[in-house]
């Protein structure tokens, strides 16, 4: 899917002026609905609908297995920005906490930070005791490759991308999304529902690893993570606490390990 829109633009350089025609990135709300009611609005690039909602309601704690759903669907045949999520009743019944919240704001939502987060979120998330081993080497190859897998980014210079490996290097899923969070998640979402999560190893990022990213790789039990920029403080921490490798590329050749190295041989 071509996600690209075309756009006229002015290119100036001083000297002259002259029409151009630029990609733009697509950018669209998507409404997500659990058990009849308004849980979250995203903005995102269209596409993989079903597999995005399937990796934020995971990310959420909504769900912990693709059988915890009772259906995934378009609110309509024809309208692609509002999925409705039903759940199983035995899982309606273990998470009313989440389900009867008002005005709720996503916890990985963006602007939300602090010891105490990180404090909450170690309480909800188990620390995974995975310590599966992986190639720096090749780690950091898959790394460097992964613009050939963001044809998005090629034509807009605007998206960000999530790519999936398991420990043998191939390639599990990848997305691209105007939001990093949505990318992530539709990533994610994409192995969840074909049941193959627990083979995923490693996750590659184009941008930098918030808190945010960090919870959802938990969630998910991703044992290790790159990035193209650095963490924040906090997703160290949290990362720390997690037992999850983050890693990031270095201004010389080579990986920036913020936490648990031990996986990287």
């Amino acid at each position: 899917m071509d996600n690209s829109i075309n756009h006229k633009v002015t290119y100036w350089d001083e000297k002259s002026s002259v029409s151009r025609q630029h990609k733009l990135l697509g950018e669209e709300p998507l409404s997500i609905r659990v058990e009849g009611k308004p849980y979250s609005v995203v903005m995102r690039t269209p596409g993989d609908e079903m597999q995005h909602v399937a990796g934020f309601c995971l990310g959420e704690g909504i769900v912990d297995a693709p059988d915890d759903f009772q259906s995934l669907a378009f609110c309509d045949g024809e309208d692609t920005n509002v999925v409705t999520v039903t759940l199983k009743e035995s899982r309606r019944d273990k998470i009313p906490h989440l389900l009867d919240r008002r005005g709720f704001i996503s916890q990985t939502s963006c602007g939300l930070c602090g010891k105490e987060l990180v404090k909450d979120l170690y309480q909800i998330i188990q620390p995974l005791e995975d310590d599966r081993k992986i190639d720096i080497k090749m780690a950091l190859s898959r790394l460097k490759q992964l613009s050939i897998h963001q044809p998005l980014r090629d034509k807009t210079s605007a998206s960000h991308a999530a790519a999936l490996y398991n420990s043998d290097f191939e390639l599990l899923s990848v997305a691209e999304d105007v939001g990093r969070h949505n990318a992530l998640d539709k990533s994610i979402g994409k192995v969840f529902l074909d049941r193959k999560l627990q083979n995923a190893s490693l996750l590659i990022l184009s941008s930098r690893i918030s808190y945010e990213l960090v919870q959802k790789a938990a969630r998910a039990r991703i044992p290790v993570i790159l990035a193209m920029s650095r963490p924040t403080s906090l997703a160290v921490e949290l990362a720390s606490q997690l037992n999850i490798t983050l890693a990031c590329i270095a201004q010389k050749p080579g990986l920036y390990i913020f936490c648990q190295p031990h996986r990287l041989l």
